[in-house]
Order: C-alpha cells, then sequence, then structure tokens
C-alpha cells in the first residue's frame, strides 16, 4: 500500500496497479530492462495486474517471474474491458500505467494515471487522459517506488 496526501490533487491511497503490456512494460513483446527487478519490488507493497491483448505472443513467457496477474483481453472493445477492470478493483486505489488508445478510459478512471511513451509511441488519446506522462517504464515503476515524485509531480 502506498499512502500520500498530495495537496491541492487530495490524498492517495493505492493498493493496486495495472499495467498494459503491449508498448508499455515491453517493446515488441519484450520486457524494457530494469522492469521485472521493479514489478517484483512493488509486488510487496500493492497488487500487481497486467492486462493484455497479447499483441506479439509473448506476454505469459515474458511475465512468469512477476508476481503478478496476467487478464488476456478479447480482441474487441478492450478500452471497456480496462476500464471495467479497474472498476471492479476499486478505482480510488488503483495506479494505471499505459501508452495506447485503448488504454484511455483505463487511464481517465484509475487515481493516477500514467501514460508510458517508448518506441511504440503514446497515442494522444492515453495522453489526454492521463496525470503523468513519462518517457520509460522503469520511469513510471520508480514514481511508485519514490513516492514523493508524484507529490512533485501532482501537487497545486
Amino acid at each position: 500500500m502506498i499512502n500520500l496526501d498530495i495537496p491541492g490533487f487530495g490524498p492517495v491511497l493505492l493498493r493496486h496497479l495495472v499495467c498494459d503490456f503491449s508498448g508499455t512494460l515491453s517493446v515488441d513483446g519484450k520486457l524494457v530492462e530494469g522492469v521485472a527487478e521493479r514489478l517484483n519490488r512493488l509486488a510487496e507493497s500493492l497488487d500487481i495486474h497486467i492486462l493484455t491483448a497479447d499483441t506479439h505472443g509473448r506476454a505469459a513467457a515474458a511475465l512468469r517471474d512477476i508476481k503478478c496477474t496476467i487478464k488476456f483481453l478479447d480482441s474487441e472493445y478492450q478500452d471497456l474491458q480496462k476500464e471495467q477492470y479497474i472498476l471492479k478493483h476499486f478505482a480510488d486505489t488503483v495506479i494505471a500505467i499505459g501508452n495506447g488508445n485503448n488504454d484511455r478510459k483505463m487511464l481517465k478512471t484509475a487515481r493516477i494515471g500514467v501514460a508510458v511513451c517508448l518506441a511504440e509511441g503514446l497515442s494522444t488519446d492515453a495522453l489526454r487522459f492521463a496525470d503523468i506522462m513519462v518517457t520509460s517504464a522503469a520511469d513510471a515503476l520508480d514514481l511508485l517506488i519514490f513516492p514523493k515524485r508524484l507529490l512533485a509531480t501532482l501537487r497545486f
């Protein structure tokens, strides 16, 4: 659990980390360097959920040593599936990380939404609905490992 009081943003009590896989934690189906270690470290204080359409068919193998729940999505309405998953897990205790159009509703619904721009790009809708934008998966996860970074970025 991560507990913060962010001036102007309000109290934040995070229990769940929900991440997109393709283009967010991975590039071309391969985990970005340092992501596995960070996710396992965060699993000590948060429930980790990875949502994926498994574009490259590599998610299960890439995540096999990660302490997380993997949810494979149907091919249609992925944005709605992700939003419903967030709502199911008490949206006000979720930080979500994503990069694509299918992540936009998840980023908007979560207490904190983080958009990541890697080699696969960042959709403008995902950016528009996020609270924070970073340029690496490591930076996104480090916001939780060093939570005062959230405070510095989100306070008014």
